[in-house]
């Protein structure tokens, strides 16, 4: 499975972390009013260096203020999170993930208007969808850095010796359909099915037109379209047979290395990856579409990382101009002239692009452009953690035919809808 940089899932180690508070001078680090500390996920050299330009950033905009940031893998960063949640020991200013947001929203400040305007931010300035990244049940805990969403991505060379038809802007679910078939010969198969959240209820999503929870949280696991459609999903392997059984529970992103390894002439994974499918190891010729069309249309979640304030944070506007500094323009046309990840800035957007090799470009932009059209943020549950871990192996039993997606989708619901 492909590696995100900071942008989204950062898991390597590079550093360890000691959160602490920061703002007024009684906080427990004894540090100054001027003082922000800035906490962050970073997996690998090139992540903490990517923060240390962004903080350079925020420094140079902020001269009057003594601005840190410290980094932590991924799994460190979440466990402390929590221990310092509970002692009210959180960082001002601390990176939030869009899929972690729901257990962690006790720990942050829900951000108003009034405090973009401080930060010198205004909605209008992101990208159509980005502010519900960091939204939970209608309040929004922070402001995105980067988004992206998730695309089908395909074997031109696979396709093409099939005589397949190429997956493209607009197509349909009757279109995947064919491919996926037309694909599926010579020992190669049409789709890799996926077992990652993302990966898996990308498709049922779209074909249902409606997430898994609801507008206020609640888990609605055993909406029967969404029913229908993950069932549609699951039949991929068991039924019209274009898409191989997992192996195991183990293999968490089945789907994703069958593609890379030309074993599946098409996958579903997020944005972040394009680059990497696109230079490939096996050296195939990929391309990249955006999820296909159901009754309703083309529904995609939008999904991304970035920075909120600590509930308990006793330097409010302070932290307010740092976060503006961390998400304005400058910082924002670094993130996209680096390539690492598409930017939530509007006007940055088209700068990442120019970081695309010139043969990929306008095959890049015209997708990502389409796939972010349709997009709604990441609706969960309090339990959503919990789904997630019980429905991974249960789905190895739906692909193996052993179990039925309507059976593992409502014991989920009669187990975690609380």
């Amino acid at each position: 499975m492909k590696k995100a940089h900071i942008g989204f899932m950062a898991v390597a180690a590079v550093a360890s972390l000691a959160l602490s508070a920061c703002g007024g001078a009684s906080t427990a680090g004894g540090a100054s009013e001027n003082s922000v500390v800035i906490d962050m996920w970073s997996g690998s050299e090139d992540d903490t260096a990517a923060l240390n330009a962004q903080l350079a950033i925020a420094k140079e905009e902020n001269p009057e203020l003594d601005i840190t940031m410290r980094t932590a893998p991924w799994g460190d960063y979440f466990t402390k999170m929590t221990t310092n949640m509970a002692s009210g020991n959180m960082a001002c200013i601390s990176g939030m993930n869009s899929g972690q947001l729901s257990g962690y929203t006790a720990g942050f400040q829900a951000l108003t208007e009034a405090d973009l305007k401080t930060a010198g931010l205004d909605a209008a300035d992101f990208a159509p969808g980005a502010l519900e990244i960091l939204q939970n049940k209608g309040e929004m805990f922070g402001v995105p850095f980067d988004m992206s969403t998730m695309l089908v991505y395909y074997n031109a060379d696979q396709l093409k010796a099939a005589g397949a038809k190429t997956p493209e802007i607009g197509w349909t679910f009757d279109d995947f359909e064919q491919t996926a078939k037309a694909a599926t010969t010579d020992g190669k198969m049409g789709f890799g099915i996926g077992m990652g959240d993302f990966q898996w209820q990308a498709l049922p999503i779209s074909k249902a037109g409606i997430q898994p929870v609801t507008d206020d949280g609640t888990l609605d696991l055993t909406n029967p379209d969404f029913v229908k459609a993950s069932e549609w999903y699951g039949d991929l392997v068991t039924k019209a047979k274009v898409a191989a059984p997992v192996a195991s529970a183990s293999d968490a992103g089945w789907g994703e290395n069958q593609f890379s390894s030309a074993n599946a002439a098409m996958a579903v994974d997020g944005t972040w990856n394009a680059v990497g499918y696109l230079n490939n190891d096996p050296g195939f010729e990929a391309g990249m579409a955006p999820l296909p069309a159901g009754k309703n249309g083309s529904l995609g979640l939008v999904l991304g990382s970035g920075f909120g304030l600590a509930k308990d944070c006793k330097n409010k506007d302070a932290a307010l101009k740092v976060l503006g500094s961390l998400l304005g323009q400058k910082s924002q046309d670094y993130i996209a002239t680096s390539g690492r990840s598409y930017p939530a800035r509007l006007s940055s957007q088209p700068l990442y692009f120019e970081t695309i090799d010139a043969k990929y470009r306008d095959q890049v932009k015209s997708t990502f452009e389409a796939a972010f059209e349709n997009v709604q943020g990441q609706r969960v549950s309090d339990n959503w953690s919990k789904v997630g871990t019980f429905l991974q192996p249960n789905l190895v039993s739906v692909y193996n035919g052993q179990d039925t997606m309507a059976k593992v989708l409502d014991s989920a619901q009669q187990q975690f809808a609380k």
